[in-house]
C-alpha cells in the first residue's frame, strides 16, 4: 500500500523557513513521582545489610542477563546458519558424512583419491591418531561436497524463481512449462522454511528495456494529454532515446549486476530520507482496529494485550518462526523489510535522515497527556504477561502529575520539516540525551489517547471519519512520528496504528497487525488454522487474564531538560502540525451492497474491478481524467519494494465515456469494462514482474543527476503530480479471520493522505465476501476536492458497474440511466450483499 506517495506531497502548512527556533519554556515540573519513589527507598539499610540483601539478587540477575544474552546470540547464529544453507539442512550433511563413511567401510572411495590427499596434508600426531585423521579427512571432504551441493541448490532455485510465465497464465489453464516449473520448485524449495530462508535464492530485479519503458510511459499519459502536448512529449522522448538513454541504461545495468537491487536503495534515500517535508500526512499512514467490535472498554487492558501480542510477534520474528509469504503456496516473496519493524527510528538530519535500528530493546516509550514514560517489557522470567503490562499502563493513567507546558507539545517537533527538527534535536540531545535515547531506543511508541474513537451508533459516518483523522494526524503533538510505528490506544479501548513509511511498505506492517488483532480476541483465532500463541483474551470484567504483580516497579517517568533555544521551535512546530492536521479531510465508509464474492462470480479481478470503477467515480467528481497511482509490490525480487500501476488507461477512459453516453447499450459498456479490466491486469502483472514504468524512469533520472546530464524528458516525468493515489490493503492471512461465524470481526483497513494538494488518496480493503471498506482523504484547502463527494461517486459508480452484470437488475444502481437492453445473458445474478436480510445491508455509508 501507499508505496512512494510521500515524495509527491506538499505539507500544506508553513514552509520550512517559517518553523524557526528561539526562546524558552519552564523546566519540567513533574518530578514529584520520582521524589515519592526516592522517599520510599529504605534509608535505614546498613552497609552490611545492603550487602546481605542485595548482593545475591544482583549477582543472580547479572548471571541470568548474561545467559539470556548468549542464548539470543546463539539462537541468531543458528538461525542465520540455517538460513544460509537452506534448502539444505544440517541433517543432510550428517547423511552425506555417514554415506561416505559407509562407502569407506566397504572399501569404496567416492572421493576418487581426494580424501587420501586431505589426510596426507593433515599433521601426523602418531599412529594412534591415524583413524582420527581419516575421520577428519572424511568430514572435510563431506563439508566441501555439501557446500558445493548447497551452492548448486541456491543457483538452481534462483534460476527457477526467475521464471515469471506463471503470472501471465490463469491457474485453471496452466501451460506445460508452468506445470513443470511448479514441480521443480516443489522439489528444490526444501522443507520447513524460516522467514529469511529464501533470501539467498531470490532473483535480482531486472532492468527493463529503456525503449519498452518509454513506449509504455507515452501510452500511459496519452489519455490525460491533449494532442499538442502529447506530440511535444513524444519529441522529448525521441531525443532522450537518441542522446542519453544508452549511457544511463548502461549505468543501471552495471548497478543491477553489483547491487542487490538497482532501485530500492535509491527509492528509500531520495523519496523518503532526503525529503524535507513533515512526516505527518506526507510519509505516515494508518491502520484501524476491528470495525464493529471493541473487545474491552478498558484502555489499560487493551494496551496490555496489544503490547504483549506485538512483542510475541517480535519474538517469533527474531527466531524466524514466521513463515515467509508464498504466492500460489510456493513462490516466496522477499522478507528483507521485516528486519526493521521493531527497535527502529528515523533520525532527522540536515540534508538527509537515516534509519537507526537496534538489535534489541526491552522497553516501550509511552505518551499520555503530554508526559513521557519508559515501560519495561521484560523481567527475569522473560516477557511480562499482559496483566502486568496492563498494571503498568493503569499506573500511568492514574498518575496525577502534570506535564510541563513545553513537554506537553514536545512531540510536535517530529512533525516539523526535517531540517528544523534536526537542528532542534541537536540542541535537545545536548541536555536530555538519556531521555531522548529512551524514546528513540524503544521497541515502539505507545500513545494513550484521552479521547474515545471508533464506530459510534449515534453518528456512524462522522465517528469513522474522526477515527481516521485521529490516526492519520491526531492533534499534532500526540505521536512520535520518527518511530517505525506508534500504537495508539484510545480511552474506550479502540486501537490504531500510525506507521512511518520509509523503513517498509504496508504489507509488512499489515502482516504484523493481522497477527496482533488475532491475538487480542480469542474468537478470531480459535476457529482458524493458525491459533499459535496469540489467544490472549480478556477476563469477564474486561481486564487481561492473570493477576497483577505487586512487586513490579512502577513505570519510569522521563524528564526533559529542554534548552531555551528550542522553546520557540516547539511552538512553531505545534502551529504547523495543527495546520497540517486541520487541513485533512478524511472519509471512511463500508460498502456493503456487494463484495469480492459477486466480483468473482463475474469472472473478474476484484482489484481491477475497483480500479476501473474508481476511474468512473473520479471522472464524475472532477469531469476529467488524471494520472492515477496504484501501488504494486515487487517483492518477487531481492529487496524489492513497490512499482506503480498507471490505472488511467485508454481502455478505462473508453469505458467511462461509454457509461456517460446514454446511447451506449449495457452489453457495449460491459464489453468495454472487461477490456479495461484486462488492460489493468496486464499492467499489474508487468509491474509485479519487474517490467513497470515508474521505478525504471526514477532510476534513470537519479543516474542523470549523478552524471550532471540535463534531460528535459526525465525532468517532465519527474514533475508529474498524481491527483488520484490509490492502494488496496491486502488481507494476507485469511485463516486468522473467521468472518462467516463471526461477521462482526472484520478489519477496517487503513489509509493515507493524498499525493497532491488538489488530489485524493483512496485505499480499500476486501473483508469477507460482501464488504469493501474505503478510506478517502483530501485537503480542505483545495476547492477542487471533497472526500465525502467522491465517496458518494464511488458508491454510485460501483452500483452502476454491478448493474452491467445483472440482467434485469438496473434498479439496483443509484440513478443509473436507462439503456437499451440487448443483454446476451452474461450477467451473474444479484450480488449476495443486496438481500434485505443481510446484516451488512444496514451498514451506514456516510454518504
Amino acid at each position: 500500500m501507499v508505496g512512494g506517495l510521500g515524495a509527491g506531497r506538499s505539507p500544506g502548512g508553513p514552509s520550512a523557513q517559517s518553523w524557526g527556533s528561539g526562546p524558552r519554556v519552564a523546566r519540567d515540573s513533574g518530578a514529584m513521582a520520582e521524589a515519592r519513589q526516592a522517599a520510599g527507598f529504605p534509608s535505614s539499610l546498613s552497609p552490611d545489610g545492603a550487602d546481605v540483601l542485595l548482593s545475591a539478587p544482583v549477582l543472580r540477575d547479572i548471571c541470568l542477563s548474561g545467559l539470556r544474552s548468549w542464548q539470543r546470540h546463539l539462537s541468531r547464529f543458528w538461525n542465520d546458519f540455517l538460513t544460509g544453507v537452506f534448502p539444505a539442512s544440517p541433517l543432510s550433511w550428517l547423511f552425506l558424512f555417514g554415506a561416505i563413511q559407509l562407502a569407506w567401510f566397504l572399501q569404496l572411495d567416492p572421493s576418487l583419491g581426494l580424501m587420501e590427499k586431505i589426510k596426507e596434508s593433515l599433521p601426523d600426531c602418531g599412529g594412534q591418531h591415524h583413524r582420527l585423521r581419516g575421520l577428519l579427512a572424511a568430514a572435510l571432504f563431506a563439508s566441501c561436497l555439501w557446500g558445493a551441493l548447497v551452492f548448486t541448490l541456491h543457483v538452481a532455485l534462483r534460476l527457477l524463481l526467475s521464471y515469471h510465465g506463471w503470472i501471465l497464465e490463469s491457474p485453471r489453464a496452466m501451460s506445460s512449462a508452468t506445470k513443470t516449473w511448479l514441480a521443480l520448485v516443489r522439489i528444490f524449495s526444501g522443507r520447513h522454511p524460516g522467514l529469511f530462508s529464501y533470501q539467498r535464492s531470490l532473483p535480482r530485479q531486472p532492468v527493463p528495456s529503456v525503449q519498452d519503458t518509454v513506449r509504455k510511459y507515452l501510452e500511459s499519459v496519452r489519455p490525460v494529454l491533449c494532442d499538442e502536448d502529447f506530440r511535444g512529449l513524444c519529441g522529448l522522448a525521441q531525443d532522450f532515446l537518441r542522446l542519453q538513454a544508452a549511457l544511463l541504461q548502461w549505468h543501471l545495468r552495471l548497478k543491477s549486476w553489483w547491487a542487490s537491487n538497482y532501485v530500492s536503495d535509491w527509492w528509500e534515500e531520495f523519496v523518503y530520507l532526503r525529503s524535507r517535508n513533515s512526516l505527518m500526512v506526507n510519509s505516515n499512514y494508518y491502520m484501524m482496529d476491528f470495525l464493529y467490535v471493541t473487545p474491552t472498554p478498558l484502555q489499560a487492558a487493551r494496551a496490555g494485550n496489544a503490547v504483549h501480542a506485538l512483542l510475541l510477534y517480535r519474538h517469533r520474528l527474531n527466531r524466524q518462526e514466521i513463515l515467509p509469504t508464498l504466492l500460489m503456496g510456493m513462490r516466496p516473496l522477499c522478507s528483507a523489510q521485516y528486519e526493521k519493524i521493531f527497535n527502529t527510528t528515523r533520525i532527522p538530519g540536515i540534508q538527509k535522515d537515516h534509519i537507526h535500528h537496534l538489535s534489541d530493546s526491552r522497553h516501550v516509550a509511552v505518551l499520555h497527556r503530554g508526559r513521557f514514560f519508559r515501560v519495561g517489557t521484560h523481567s527475569q522470567g522473560g516477557l511480562l504477561p499482559p496483566r502486568a503490562l496492563e498494571q503498568q499502563f493503569q499506573r500511568i493513567l492514574d498518575d496525577p502529575s502534570p506535564a510541563s507546558p513545553q513537554e506537553e507539545h514536545l512531540a510536535a517537533l517530529t512533525a516539523a520539516p526535517r531540517d528544523v527538527w534536526a537542528q532542534a534535536r541537536g540542541a535537545l540531545k545536548t541536555q536530555a540525551e538519556a531521555t531522548l535515547e529512551a524514546v528513540e531506543g524503544a521497541a515502539f511508541f505507545v500513545s494513550l489517547d484521552c479521547e474515545p474513537a471508533g464506530l459510534s451508533k449515534e453518528t456512524p459516518a462522522a465517528s469513522l471519519d474522526a477515527y481516521a483523522h485521529a490516526l492519520l494526524a491526531g492533534r499534532g503533538h500526540d505521536r512520535w512520528l520518527d518511530k517505525s510505528f506508534t500504537l495508539i490506544v484510545f480511552s474506550n479501548g479502540k486501537l490504531g496504528l500510525s506507521v512511518e513509511h520509509s523503513w517498509a511498505d504496508c504489507p509488512i506492517s499489515g502482516h504484523m497487525w493481522e497477527r496482533v488483532r488475532e491475538g487480542l480476541w480469542p474468537h478470531c483465532a480459535q476457529f482458524t488454522l493458525a491459533t499459535e500463541c496469540f489467544q490472549l483474551g480478556y477476563a469477564a470484567d474486561g481486564h487481561c487474564k492473570g493477576d497483577p504483580d505487586p512487586m513490579l516497579p512502577p513505570p519510569q517517568r522521563l524528564h526533559w531538560d529542554l534548552p531555551e533555544k528550542i522553546h520557540r521551535s516547539i511552538s512553531l512546530a505545534l502551529s504547523g502540525a495543527r495546520t497540517l492536521s486541520g487541513n485533512m479531510d478524511c472519509h471512511v465508509f463500508p460498502f456493503s451492497h456487494f463484495g469480492k464474492s459477486f466480483i468473482k462470480h463475474c469472472h473478474l479481478s476484484s482489484d481491477s474491478f475497483i480500479q476501473v470503477a474508481l476511474q468512473l467515480a473520479h471522472f464524475r467528481d472532477r469531469g476529467q481524467f488524471c494520472l492515477t497511482y496504484e501501488s504494486a509490490m515487487t517483492r518477487l525480487f531481492l529487496e524489492g519494494r513497490t512499482e506503480t500501476v498507471r490505472s488511467c488507461t485508454r481502455e478505462a477512459c473508453s469505458f467511462v465515456r461509454a457509461m456517460e453516453d446514454k446511447e451506449k447499450t449495457v452489453s457495449q459498456c460491459r464489453a468495454l469494462f472487461r477490456l479495461a479490466v484486462d488492460k489493468h491486469q496486464t499492467l499489474l502483472k508487468a509491474a509485479i514482474s519487474g517490467q513497470g514504468v515508474d521505478r525504471h524512469l526514477f532510476a534513470l533520472y537519479i543516474v542523470s543527476q549523478f552524471l550532471g546530464l540535463q534531460s528535459p524528458f526525465l525532468a517532465q516525468v519527474h514533475s508529474e503530480q498524481w491527483q488520484l493515489a490509490t492502494s488496496q490493503i491486502p488481507v494476507q492471512q485469511l485463516h486468522l479471520f473467521d468472518v462467516h461465524n463471526f461477521p462482526d470481526y472484520v478489519s477496517s483497513g487503513g489509509g493515507f493522505a493524498p499525493a497532491d494538494d488538489n488530489g485524493y488518496g483512496v485505499s480499500y480493503i476486501f473483508m469477507g465476501d460482501d464488504l469493501i471498506t474505503f478510506h478517502i482523504s483530501s485537503k480542505k484547502s483545495s476547492t477542487k476536492t471533497d472526500s465525502h463527494r467522491l465517496g458518494q461517486h464511488i458508491e454510485e459508480a460501483l452500483l452502476d458497474v454491478a448493474s452491467l452484470f445483472q440482467k434485469g437488475q438496473r434498479s439496483l444502481a443509484c440513478g443509473f440511466r436507462g439503456r437499451s437492453e440487448d443483454d446476451s445473458g452474461t450477467g451473474c445474478g444479484p450480488p449476495p450483499g443486496l438481500h434485505s436480510g443481510s446484516p451488512a445491508a444496514a451498514t451506514p455509508t456516510g454518504c
